[in-house]
Parts: structure tokens; C-alpha cells; sequence
């Protein structure tokens, strides 16, 4: 098997904010591996929060050496090398494009799971309240069914801001403050909040989380305090589910390995996303109906999405049925 990166940037239609900072675009590395006339496509969507970049990400698929079998996952699995969590998740993304290529699948029949699983959420991300309303009034009719709030402005607001989108919706609100509050703000500011989950409110690894999941009223999800399997059991003393990214966990088997040991551990399960493209986008659809909950619009943040093919219909992010990931980069000709 023959593997080629090349680093490209994904521009979004709007300067996306969070508690940590803003962008206005993404630099994503898109994998290709060829074998037997075919080729799988994947994208690294690296996580600046853990020290990834594109480029340690391409630095990190210097290094990677593939045999003649695109099947051998485990032993692929054993030969990459260790760290940069994305680029693996690129590497598995493109096996299993090849894969659903040369047997002419799509890759969640591959897996043997359901094509669909919930709406996804639409993200409205951080500004003051009546900005957020604005914001989430022009997006009525886009067919979302559930939104995602960031929150975590430490300017005391964010009650408010749940309420003013409240005023304007009544769509399911989840919210995220990205580990912005203490455990105090916490319990101050989530009985007040009128939302499904709250996701991530204390920082990664604070020894208060056992304490917010006892006294939350409602339920708490965790998203950078859970990258791998290996972080599972112990999310489960501090959080009533995990939020799992193919981009923090490495990739669809990861992933999947982490869908069992949480519902073994009576944890609810979302998949969350970065801002990335159709391809991206793709690879987490594939196993979206093993999910409570899915947070899958990074390819909808986008000015143009290159690698179309992923099917939103009726608020749902839809795999598509053709062979793999079923997406084609936009300008390239089908075979």
C-alpha cells in the first residue's frame, strides 16, 4: 500500500468561537492510500489543545509503514507509531475508504450497523445572549433538530445566554463550556440552565468531577477528559456520558471499542466532531447510530465543503451508499 498527505485548509462561513479562543479556518490533512487500483481517503482534523498541527501530523505519516493487507486492522494498528491521535484517525478513515472500495460497500454495512442515528446538532457558538439568538433565529429553517450552545464567556452571562436562545427556539438545547467553570459556577449556573446535558464544565482531570456528577440536576458529558479507551472507565466516576471524537480517539475502532465499554459502564455516548470536511464528516456518520447523541456539523461550518457526499436530511448527517465513505473530493472525475 502506497500512503500520500497533503495539508489544506477548510474556511468557515463564520468566525466559529469558543471559551478558548476564535478561527476563521482550519488546517486539516487529507491521507490517500492506494492499493490493488483503488484508493481511501481520510483527514486529520488535529486538536490544537493537545499539541497537534498539521504539521505533526504530517510529520507523524513520515513514519507510518503499511503492508500489502488493507484488511490486517489489528496488525496496522500495532505498526503505527504512537501519539498524534488525528493523523491515526486519518490512517484508519483511509483503510476503511479502501476497504468499502474494493468490496464495493459502504463502510457502516462493513460494520454491520444501522445507516442513520440522531439529529445532529447545530452548534451556535459563543457571543453575547442577544447575538446568540440572532444567530440561532437565522438558522429556524435549516432543518436542525437539536442545538449545541458554547458557553463559557467568564463574563457571568451564560444563564443568560441560555435564555435568550431559549426566547427564540424550542428546539432541544444541549450546552458546552469548554472547561471554563469552576465547580462552584457549575453548581450555581446548571439548575438555572434549561438543558439536556451540559458537556465538559470543569476543567480536564479536575478533582471535583465526582462531586458535579453527584450534584448535577442534570446530566454531564465529557469531552477532553476522554481521548481513548484507556479514559473510559475512569470518565465514569466523573460524568453520565463521553463525548468521542474520531479525532481525539484515533478512529472508527477506536471509537466503537469506546461505544461497549461505556454502555458496559452504564455511560451515555455522543460523537462529537471538529471543524472538518465531508471527508471527516463521513467517517464519524459511519457510526453515528451506535450514539445517544451526535454533534456532527463541522462540514456544515463551512464557506464550501470540498468533499461532499454526506446527506443531511431531516436534521440527520446520512452516510452516503456508495462504496467506503462514499465522498469525492469536488473537480476530481469518478472512474
Amino acid at each position: 500500500m502506497e500512503l500520500t498527505a497533503e495539508k489544506a485548509t477548510l474556511r468557515l462561513a463564520e468566525t466559529f468561537t469558543i471559551s478558548r479562543g476564535s478561527e476563521d479556518e482550519a488546517e486539516v490533512v487529507q491521507v490517500a492510500i492506494t492499493h490493488d487500483g483503488a484508493t481511501g481517503y481520510g483527514e486529520a482534523a488535529p486538536v490544537e489543545r493537545y499539541a497537534e498541527s498539521a504539521e505533526t501530523a504530517l510529520e507523524w505519516l513520515e513514519d507510518v509503514e503499511l503492508g500489502d493487507d488493507p484488511f490486517a486492522l489489528d496488525e496496522l494498528d500495532e505498526q503505527l507509531p504512537q501519539g498524534d491521535r488525528a493523523a491515526r484517525a486519518a490512517v484508519d478513515a483511509a483503510l476503511h475508504d479502501l476497504q468499502g472500495k474494493l468490496t464495493g460497500l459502504p463502510v457502516y454495512r462493513l460494520l454491520g450497523v444501522r445507516p442513520a442515528g440522531p439529529p445532529t446538532s447545530w452548534t451556535i457558538w459563543l457571543g453575547d445572549p442577544d447575538d446568540m439568538a440572532r444567530r440561532t433565529e437565522k438558522i429556524a429553517n435549516r432543518g436542525f433538530k437539536r442545538l449545541k450552545l458554547k458557553l463559557g464567556g467568564f463574563d457571568g452571562l451564560d444563564v443568560e445566554r441560555v435564555n435568550a436562545v431559549r426566547g427564540v427556539t424550542d428546539l432541544p438545547l444541549m450546552c458546552d463550556a469548554n472547561e471554563a467553570w469552576t465547580l462552584d459556577e457549575a453548581l450555581e449556573i446548571i439548575p438555572q440552565l434549561d438543558v439536556e446535558y451540559v458537556e465538559q464544565p470543569l476543567k480536564a482531570g479536575d478533582e471535583d468531577g465526582p462531586t458535579l456528577k453527584e450534584r448535577s440536576p442534570v446530566s454531564i458529558y465529557v469531552d477532553e477528559d476522554c481521548h481513548t479507551l484507556a479514559d473510559v472507565a475512569e470518565c465514569a466516576e466523573r460524568a453520565h456520558g463521553i463525548n468521542i471524537k474520531l479525532a481525539k480517539s484515533g478512529g472508527i475502532r477506536e471509537a466503537v471499542r469506546m461505544v461497549h465499554a461505556a454502555r458496559a459502564l452504564g455511560l451515555g455516548v455522543m460523537l462529537g466532531c471538529m471543524v472538518e470536511s465531508g471527508l471527516g464528516i463521513s467517517a464519524g456518520a459511519q457510526i453515528a447510530s451506535l450514539m445517544d447523541h451526535v454533534d456532527l456539523d463541522g462540514n456544515l461550518l463551512l464557506a464550501e465543503d470540498p468533499w461532499p457526499g454526506v446527506a443531511f436530511v431531516d436534521g440527520v448527517q446520512r452516510p452516503s451508499e456508495r462504496p467506503g465513505l462514499g465522498v469525492e473530493r469536488v473537480g476530481v472525475e469518478r472512474p
